[in-house]
Order: C-alpha cells, then structure tokens, then sequence
C-alpha cells in the first residue's frame, strides 16, 4: 500500500524572478508544503511528532528539476511515504503542472529522529513511529 498525499499550489509573485520564472529554491519549499499536507492527512504532523519527544530534521534532500514553472501558474505536489526499516522517514515528491501535465520536477527527502531535549540521533525506530507505521502501512 502506498501512502501518497496531494497539494495544490498557486504560485505567487513573490517566487518568481522578474523574468517571471520560480526561483530553484522554491522548490524545496514545495517538497515541505507536501510533507505538512501528508502530516495533516496521515497523522504524522510535525508538532505530533514533537509532543511525542522527538524532531525529525531533513537531513537529505534531492531534486531534479525537468521544467520552469512561472508566475501564476499552479503545481500539484504528490508526496509519497517510502517504507524502510531504518529510524528515519522518506519521501518521495513528483511536481507536476496541472494545465500542461508535465512533470516539473522530481525529488526524495530523508529526515531522521532526534530526542527534542537532548538531540541525540534515535538509532531505533520510536515507539510511536513503530505505532504509526502498523496503523497505516
């Protein structure tokens, strides 16, 4: 079972340059706006994952840009959970412009457990995520 969640965006004046193009950057922000939608669908918000002790800070992060997005334009940013043994959660993106169909760009993201006090790397999965994962995979 693949859990994928979807996040429309309107691009903004203010992510483009004065050509009008989408600063790269921005994409990245695009990879978070699809983890915080799949947090909110899934259960596995960034301040659920808090109050149970722990951050989980992005320690990886790949993308692979395909096409310039503009001003105004809008992006679907599909973001899928990707199942491993490790303590660490992974994702993959797959941005795409809804008017055209094209895939835009192409991206993974690898966040790992810290305990929230001490910030000590979690070599073994969290009970709560242990939880989590039973539940929904």
């Amino acid at each position: 079972m693949s859990l994928t969640a979807y996040t429309n965006i309107l691009i903004r004046f203010n992510e483009a340059d004065p050509l009008g193009i989408v600063w790269h950057g921005h994409y990245v922000r695009y990879f978070e706006d699809g983890r915080e939608a799949f947090g909110e669908k899934y259960g596995l918000r960034y301040l659920d994952i808090f109050e149970r002790g722990y951050t989980v800070p992005v320690v990886n992060i790949q993308c692979d840009y395909k096409r310039s997005l503009r001003y105004g334009d809008r992006v679907v940013v599909e973001t899928r959970y990707v199942d491993n043994m490790a303590a660490k959660i992974q994702f993959e993106y797959l941005l795409t412009n809804p008017a055209t169909g094209e895939v835009v760009a192409k991206g993974t993201s690898t966040q790992v457990f810290l305990d929230k006090e001490t910030a000590s790397l979690q070599l073994t999965i969290p009970a709560f995520f242990s939880e989590w994962k039973e539940k929904n995979l």
